[in-house]
């Protein structure tokens, strides 16, 4: 034990010879280096002076006003009216399907085949089962299915949104394995 006290006194030693030297030529080329720097910065450019300018609308129409707020709600409410009763008039005047009296949540897939190379889905409603494929109408907010795969029929339908306006949105109806 006292050989490697002895052998730690004496390297603590050394070190403390060596640092003080070294830190005294470290602080000189230090000084030179700060000395021998010269730093250039470039002046900031003025400011650009500002130049006011006169409010020439006081005589226009104010843009807040309610008159200029009535009219633009009544001008979008006649082009949405317009475009709304567009969507659902063509399906106020057609006929019918049976599958349109039932809601979709009341409907399963359970199957889908190819019948004469068109895609064609099987629906259950009611312990009964449909063929439909696309064009077919399902469920009561107008959906028309769009496409039919192996695993789900897509369907296009008009719903009213929370101002009234008639809508187009998505649905679809997913395949349903019966469990064993």
């Amino acid at each position: 034990m006292s050989r490697v006290l002895l052998l730690s006194l004496a390297a603590a030693a050394a070190l403390s010879a060596c640092g003080s030297s070294d830190q005294d030529e470290i602080q000189q080329w230090m000084r030179e280096q700060r000395a021998a720097t010269k730093p250039s910065v470039q002046p900031i450019p003025e400011p650009k002076k500002f130049v006011p300018q006169d409010y020439t609308q006081e005589s226009g129409t104010d843009p807040f006003s309610n008159v200029k707020l009535t009219q633009a709600l009544k001008k979008d409410s006649q082009q949405s009216n317009s475009a709304s009763a567009a969507l659902v008039a063509p399906e106020l005047n057609r006929r019918k399907e049976p599958l349109e009296s039932f809601p979709l949540d009341t409907m399963a897939m359970v199957g889908s085949l190819v019948k004469q190379g068109q895609p064609v889905a099987l629906v259950k409603v009611d312990n009964l089962l449909y063929q439909v494929h696309p064009g077919n109408y399902l469920g009561q907010n107008y959906g028309r299915i769009t496409k039919v795969t192996e695993t789900e029929v897509l369907l296009r339908e008009l719903v009213q949104d929370a101002a009234g306006e008639w809508v187009e949105r998505t649905a679809s109806l997913q395949l349903q394995e019966k469990a064993k």
